[in-house]
């Protein structure tokens, strides 16, 4: 699929985007890779580590997905979109809700319309847990952002422009996950290990794992889905055991906008929820006009995706939380740290 085709992704310097450059010039080798982002010095780094004279098909385009005319402009002849871009710190959001807004939802709007302007094939949007059922304002623009994806779909009319939405939690070793924290407390050989709150849990997923199922997801797609993983959950607690037994733990308090648990399909949603062997598929709520209802609805009416994977539908008020979830104990945890590079 990705062979001999152009390909942008928006936030493209962060933790993802990395790995995303690294497995895909791996698997396939597609024709351009666009790292559309506003840092010129996380562009400059990657640029170290990725450079234009090894990878001779990537390109680093300055640009704010704020700015329309600039992605409008970054868009020429791409096939495919991963859109990565966003403001993600949940405290931040709270204290700074104006620049989350103008960043995950005009943002967002911005890519949908330049993608429909440049007859992009198909755009995967990426989400988090804590678009469901928001408590948070991070959460809230991350929701509005899903939305106007799904509905973009709405908007092809008869050109080929696909959209859907990739939803998960945290990325283990991202710029919002707790990893990297601990890490940095455990090498400066700190007193304590700060922790929110002794029932906290969060879902547990590796860079390559979010970025094999986003590569999936371009293959399952028809437009209109949320794809979401079926992943194990951890404690907060056994994340910092696994990485330090013998450091203590002081309880800090939930930050703001902080939730104990997080969720990725929630009862409210249920009735438009498929669940497959490791991941599920949340179906759009709205119906769509022209040949994109037609095929949606005739893919899904028997249950199965494009792949051929037959799926089921979701029991009434089925919900997909990190509480009730299958667990990683301190050891899986650390043995996963272990295999991911980390000294512990």
């Amino acid at each position: 699929m990705f062979n001999n085709k152009s390909i942008l992704i928006t936030g493209g310097t962060g933790s993802f985007g990395q790995k995303f450059v690294d497995l895909i010039t791996k698997k396939y080798k597609p024709s351009k890779i666009i790292i559309y982002s506003r840092d010129e010095m996380k562009q400059f780094q990657m640029q170290e580590k990725f450079s234009t004279e090894k990878f001779p098909n990537l390109r680093y385009f300055l640009g704010d997905v704020r700015d329309y005319n600039r992605i409008k402009l970054a868009l020429k002849d791409v096939d495919y979109v991963v859109h990565a871009a966003a403001l993600k710190q949940v405290p931040a959001a709270e204290y700074n809700p104006t620049e989350f807004i103008k960043t995950n939802i005009g943002g967002a709007e911005n890519v949908i319309r330049a993608s429909l302007e440049n007859k992009v094939s198909k755009i995967i949007a990426l989400s988090t847990d804590k678009a469901a059922n928001p408590i948070n304002l991070y959460g809230a623009t991350k929701l509005v952002s899903d939305k106007l994806f799904i509905a973009a779909n709405n908007y092809v009319g008869k050109e080929k422009s696909k959209f859907s939405v990739v939803r998960y939690g945290n990325v283990v070793g991202s710029r919002g996950s707790v990893v990297p924290y601990f890490m940095k407390l455990h090498e400066q050989n700190s007193s304590n290990f700060p922790i929110t709150d002794l029932n906290m849990t969060r879902f547990w997923l590796s860079l390559d794992e979010g970025v094999n199922f986003v590569l999936k997801s371009f293959y399952r797609m028809v437009g209109g889905e949320i794809f979401v993983p079926k992943i194990p959950s951890t404690k907060i607690i056994d994340i910092a055991t696994a990485i330090n037994k013998n450091k203590k733990q002081k309880i800090i308090g939930i930050r703001p906008g902080e939730k104990i648990h997080e969720t990725m399909c929630s009862k409210d949603e249920s009735s438009k929820v498929l669940i497959f062997k490791d991941f599920i598929i949340i179906l759009p709520t709205i119906v769509y006009f022209g040949t994109q209802n037609k095929n949606i609805m005739n893919l899904y009416k028997k249950n199965v995706n494009p792949l051929g994977e037959k799926g089921s539908k979701a029991k009434k008020e089925f919900e997909y939380n990190s509480k009730e979830n299958e667990f990683l104990n301190v050891k899986q945890i650390r043995k996963k740290m272990l295999d991911y590079g980390y000294k512990i």
